[in-house]
């Protein structure tokens, strides 16, 4: 589920391994050149954490983000999280 903290949506996933968590990045990062709007994210192994806002909008959360948000999610879905 994601959630509105400090002007921006966050969520994190967690995945079986490094491997796994990498596999849904690259695909989250073909999903933003598509979109052209490009997340934070961090990784650490098996966990990987967003956080969505839009820089050109002052740093607040806009369409944009949620429109990315619910592509993430369909990765994720993707990759057998939810």
């Amino acid at each position: 589920m994601w959630t509105e903290h400090d002007n921006s949506l966050t969520r994190t996933f967690q995945f079986a391994d490094f491997t796994a968590a990498w596999a849904f990045m690259t695909d989250v990062a073909a999903e933003a050149e598509r979109l052209d709007h490009h997340p934070w994210w961090a990784n650490e192994y098996g966990r990987v954490e967003f956080r969505l806002r839009t820089h050109d909008a002052g740093n607040t959360v806009t369409p944009r983000d949620h429109r990315l948000a619910a592509a993430i999610d369909a990765v994720a879905a993707r990759h057998g999280v939810a």
